[in-house]
């Protein structure tokens, strides 16, 4: 069993910076990681298909300009991180993970996705991904293979289940031994905390993940994602 459970979209800058966080911790501290799917495009599900006269009946925001690419983007690399795992397991999923924020985040091609019009073509970053990865390409084949989206939705379902509904990426189980407990959205940070600092949060977030009975605490103002 893993130390940590973290479910990720690699499409989310947000979860990408918490990542590096978490991968920093683990290093310093020797604990294991298990790298777990969560789509963007399954909690956006009724956003994404809705008019935007649904959208007003149901009460919800309809889906922003762009999201669309967000959503199949987002859907083709955890289909491919999906048949990752079942052919080379967890750390070859952390490995896949890395490579999509180093070009994503890093490499500034996110930006596109997550402005008003979105990407030219999404499938060429997606193409651009399988390429810097290695992957052979029966592995990049799974970006269009819908029975991957079976495993994707069990693991978004199981965040939820831990969480509840109406939270976003990165889900966290911090303590495996109690996941229905110890499991939050977040942290949301805006820049990956180093050393000392990145263990301090950590502490803090452990103690806060494992008390009994807390649902929530947030504020709204942050920096813009710093990637370095």
């Amino acid at each position: 069993m893993a130390d940590i459970e973290f479910f990720f979209d690699p499409l989310c800058p947000w979860a990408w910076i918490t990542s590096r966080w978490v991968t920093e911790v683990a290093e310093q501290r020797t604990l294991s990681v298990e790298w777990r799917f969560i789509s963007l495009a399954m909690i956006n599900e009724v956003r994404l298909n809705a008019t935007p006269e649904e959208a007003a009946e149901l009460g919800i925001e309809p889906a922003p300009p762009g999201f669309q690419a967000v959503a199949a983007a987002g859907s083709s690399l955890l289909r491919i991180a999906a048949a990752i795992r079942q052919e080379s397991g967890n750390e070859a999923v952390g490995e896949f993970y890395t490579a999509c924020g180093n070009l994503l985040h890093k490499g500034g091609r996110s930006a596109a996705f997550w402005s008003a019009d979105g990407p030219a073509d999404p499938a060429n970053v997606v193409s651009e991904i399988i390429a810097a990865a290695n992957l052979s390409p029966e592995i990049a084949a799974a970006a269009d293979q819908e029975e991957f989206d079976v495993v994707v939705r069990a693991e978004s379902d199981l965040a939820f289940e831990r969480t509840g509904k109406d939270v976003g990426t990165p889900i966290i189980t911090f303590d495996t031994t109690r996941p229905n407990e110890a499991t939050l959205f977040g942290p949301v940070i805006n820049r990956i905390p180093r050393g000392e600092e990145a263990l301090q949060l950590w502490d803090a977030m452990w103690i806060v993940a494992r008390t009994p009975g807390l649902a929530e605490f947030k504020r709204s103002l942050r920096g813009a994602p710093n990637f370095n």
